[in-house]
């Protein structure tokens, strides 16, 4: 009978150590199953970080002026996205005034730099002749001011439609900022209208707008 009974009771704590064995497996199970979703989590945290970066694709383009943007050339969208903006810049007939001021200003190979990363507004030609020809010739011919002037339009980080909207006030590398307002396709920056934004180029996103825009002086 003692033989009996005390079979009995080693069998009860041998069930209820394989009990506790089980649910310490099934909490570290779970504990690894958080750590894993939490990773996860984090992962794609980092991922969706690491795409508000300003980069921008030809299909982002908006505005009623990308239909003057020319086709199948290397002024074209699908032209401009692989070239620094510099270059990309003057491949396209519409910015030919601003390509001209800023090899005027010697600013070519700051634009074109590789590892740079900028988002530059870009008056089309309309713009500079709403100046008039001697204003636009005296910029021209003063490169202090019209270093000023160009590198007012730039800010030194990439920027899309949605960063320029929700950052509001942009700092330029000239040293002044600039006013974003709008909502939708409607923008403005300093209250010249966005007319094709989101322009992919490999180092920077660009938006066309219809005024030359004057930092204070």
């Amino acid at each position: 009978m003692r033989n009996t009974r005390l079979a009995s009771v080693i069998g009860v704590l041998t069930a209820a150590l394989i009990s506790v064995a089980a649910c310490g497996s099934g909490d570290q199970a779970a504990s690894s199953t958080t750590s894993s979703a939490a990773a996860d989590t984090t992962t794609t945290t980092t991922s969706s970080a690491a795409m508000s970066d300003g980069v921008t694709k030809t299909g982002d383009v908006f505005g009623a002026g990308c239909a003057s943007l020319p086709k199948d050339t290397e002024g074209s969208l699908d032209g401009m996205v692989d070239d620094p903006v510099a270059t990309a810049a003057s491949n396209n007939p519409l910015l030919k005034t601003l390509v001209a001021a800023v090899k005027q200003a010697g600013l070519v190979d700051t634009l074109n730099k590789a590892d740079a990363k900028y988002t530059v507004f870009a008056p089309y030609d309309p713009a500079f002749e709403a100046l008039g020809q001697d204003t636009v010739n005296a910029v021209l011919a003063d490169k202090a001011k019209l270093t000023s002037i160009l590198t007012y339009h730039v800010v030194p980080q990439r920027m899309d439609k949605d960063g320029i909207l929700s950052s509001a006030t942009l700092p330029t590398v000239q040293g002044g900022t600039l006013k974003v307002e709008g909502s939708g396709d409607n923008v403005t920056v300093n209250g010249a209208k966005v007319l094709c934004g989101n322009i992919p180029t490999a180092n920077a996103t660009v938006f066309v707008i219809d005024k030359v825009l004057m930092p204070a002086s």
